[in-house]
């Protein structure tokens, strides 16, 4: 996700809670109905950036936020030593791109490579 759709989606979420909250508030028969109708899809527009965040890539990256490879992973090159290339490939559904799966046996760390 590009990080201005990212911004405007967590706006949009904090505004649907606060409007929720207004709503609850005002106390009215069928409040709680209709701030529920408000807050719960403003929730999520708060959580799906976070979530979408973490697709492919590691924590380490994730936290030193690095600029992004193909498919949102990793930059392009091999992984650390560490990791062991495994058989199982994929193609990324948003990229088209094949995906080559590196695993650490000792932590269970995955690592998405692209292929060709």
């Amino acid at each position: 996700m590009i990080g201005a759709a990212r911004v405007v989606l967590v706006v949009f979420g904090i505004a649907l809670v606060f409007l929720g909250l207004v709503v609850l508030a005002e106390g009215e028969r069928g409040s709680v109905t209709g701030s529920l109708f408000l807050i719960v899809p403003g929730l999520v527009c708060l959580v799906v950036p976070w979530f979408e965040r973490l697709r492919y890539r590691s924590n380490d990256h994730d936290r030193a936020n690095p600029s992004v490879g193909p498919a949102g992973g990793e930059p392009t090159g091999p992984p650390e030593p560490r990791f062991q290339r495994t058989d199982e490939v994929f193609i990324d559904p948003t990229s088209g791109l094949r995906m080559r799966v590196f695993l650490d046996p000792r932590s269970g760390d995955r690592r998405y490579v692209p292929e060709g």
